[in-house]
């Protein structure tokens, strides 16, 4: 097998389908500190420009929405063994954050988020694809909780964002690129089958075996 100095490893799905569980779960396991997780919610373009009240009526489900083409040059310097700032996004008040996130020196970077398999120079640097195909209505009680409880918004905010636009936007953009996947995870980010799978090909590209 060639080896490669940086692996990275995508793993999409819907809004909390258990795409950040999975990649938190299988990093915590893994145990190595040459293995660390970039979400692509940190690449969501900045609009600190605006009011907040405008702010809330963007469409965060369309891949227009985030800066796709920031998260590729920094993975590009990641390969190269270059060490690069991460934004840190703010869910509250929809925008970035003023401090950034230092990620550099990994050999496995495991890219996590909802639209990333709608890109193709995204989709061409990946070494592997997993799809998380977790019902909607799983994800939809998931998403309440969290959004409500952990980002501030209100329960008819976060029914009405999903019917508006996370729903449709999952239907027109998210479903297709599961095509795209080498691996689709059904039951969420706990699926342990999937889990030891994923660690084990993980090991053995980090030769830990």
């Amino acid at each position: 097998m060639i080896k490669k100095n940086v692996i990275i490893i995508g793993i999409s799905g819907a809004s909390a389908s258990g795409k950040s569980l999975l990649s938190s779960t299988i990093v915590s396991e893994l145990g190595s500190d040459q293995v660390v997780v970039i979400s692509e919610d940190a690449f969501y373009k900045d609009h600190s420009k605006i009011s907040l009240e405008e702010r809330a009526k963007i469409n965060y489900d369309h891949p227009d929405s985030f800066d796709h083409e920031l998260l590729y040059q920094q993975l590009l310097k990641i390969q190269a063994g270059e060490a690069v700032e991460i934004p840190i996004y703010n869910f509250s008040l929809h925008t970035r954050e003023k401090k950034t996130r230092a990620i550099g020196q990994h050999r496995i970077i495991v890219l996590e988020g909802i639209l990333l398999f709608s890109e193709q120079k995204l989709r061409s640097i990946m070494d592997i694809r997993i799809f998380m195909d977790t019902p909607l209505d799983t994800c939809l009680i998931r998403r309440l909780k969290r959004d409500v409880k952990e980002r501030g918004r209100s329960l008819d905010c976060v029914l009405q964002q999903y019917e508006d636009t996370v729903r449709p936007m999952y239907l027109q953009f998210i479903e297709p690129s599961k095509r795209y996947a080498d691996i689709i995870v059904p039951r969420g980010g706990g699926n342990r089958i999937a889990i030891d799978m994923i660690k084990a090909k993980m090991r053995e590209l980090l030769d830990l075996n």
